[in-house]
């Protein structure tokens, strides 16, 4: 796992160098104007992302106790000048803008024509708990997934057919999976087909992707009219289920999702740094197809 930890150092650490960079040559010149991230201070950027991220892999279920225990003994050597546990929760706010830059700039994988698209709901809270909770409160909203009705927010991704994260988008519980914004910004960079369940089943939508170069596919529901569909098409909609993997991998093995935020900035730091650590993941779910098959 330590070899993980120097990949994840070395490759944030690189972004770091001209992250810092590009902020230094474009921010005013007075130091009080400066961000936080780029003052003096004992842990630099790319030591406070490269925790944070690898926090996603470690195994451990809880943040604190994983800096306590490992990061404080076990990391020691490689981060000889570790904070303290309260003062680097601190940090890991400021390291909101630049994960997010990293994971939408470098982390994100190339569309190849085949892609899976899909919604999973984070849930803040626990039902009965709505009206007591406090810190996502006028933000997060009740929604409604095949599981029944939850609190919280709408993670939307966009997945190749080698496992790779293409988009996401954060969104409150209430949105429709079908909210043209929404779809606008999932789909920037994509072509050829897009295969995703019935609830993007809508008309309006199939041609806007379709007027983009993007073909939307979903199954049919009952009260439907069935259409022709090339046997191609039919086997890779039954493939559909990589996208469910995905969202699983990123909630049990990237810990994307629990109900201990004590505010809505750490909430995204946990949610951007767990999408970077899956990307790190040497093993992702894929569909293994021939090449001749993944060109459109």
């Amino acid at each position: 796992m330590q070899d993980l930890l120097i990949e994840i150092f070395y490759d944030v650490d690189n972004y770091c160098i001209h992250f810092e960079e590009y902020c230094k040559n474009y921010f005013l010149s007075n130091d009080e104007s400066k961000p936080s991230f780029l003052s003096s201070r004992t842990l630099c950027l790319s030591e406070v992302m490269s925790i944070t991220i690898y926090f996603h892999l470690s195994g451990y279920r809880t943040f604190k106790t994983y800096y306590k225990e490992h990061v404080s003994k076990v990391l020691k050597p490689y981060f000889p000048k570790l904070v303290s546990y309260n003062r680097f929760v601190e940090l890991m706010q400021e390291a909101l803008l630049p994960l997010l830059l990293y994971m939408k700039r470098f982390r994100t994988g190339k569309c190849t024509g085949i892609s899976f698209i899909d919604s999973t709901k984070l849930v803040v809270c626990h039902n009965k708990r709505i009206y007591s909770h406090k810190v996502f409160k006028e933000i997060a909203k009740r929604g409604k997934s095949s599981k029944g009705w939850f609190y919280g927010f709408k993670l939307h991704l966009v997945v190749s057919d080698i496992g790779e994260v293409l988009s996401f988008y954060l969104t409150p519980g209430n949105v429709d999976d079908r909210n043209e914004t929404v779809l606008e910004n999932l789909t920037k960079e994509l072509f050829g087909k897009l295969f995703g369940d019935r609830g993007y089943i809508s008309q309006k939508l199939y041609d806007i992707l379709y007027f983009k170069g993007v073909q939307l596919i979903t199954k049919l529901k009952k009260n439907m009219k069935n259409k022709i569909m090339v046997m191609e098409d039919k086997i890779l909609l039954r493939k559909r289920a990589i996208i469910e993997t995905i969202n699983d991998h990123l909630k049990n093995v990237c810990q994307i999702e629990h109900s201990r935020h004590r505010s809505f900035t750490n909430f995204m730091v946990n949610i951007v740094a767990g999408l970077v650590a899956y990307s790190f993941l040497p093993k992702k779910p894929s569909l293994k197809l021939d090449k001749c098959t993944a060109v459109i």
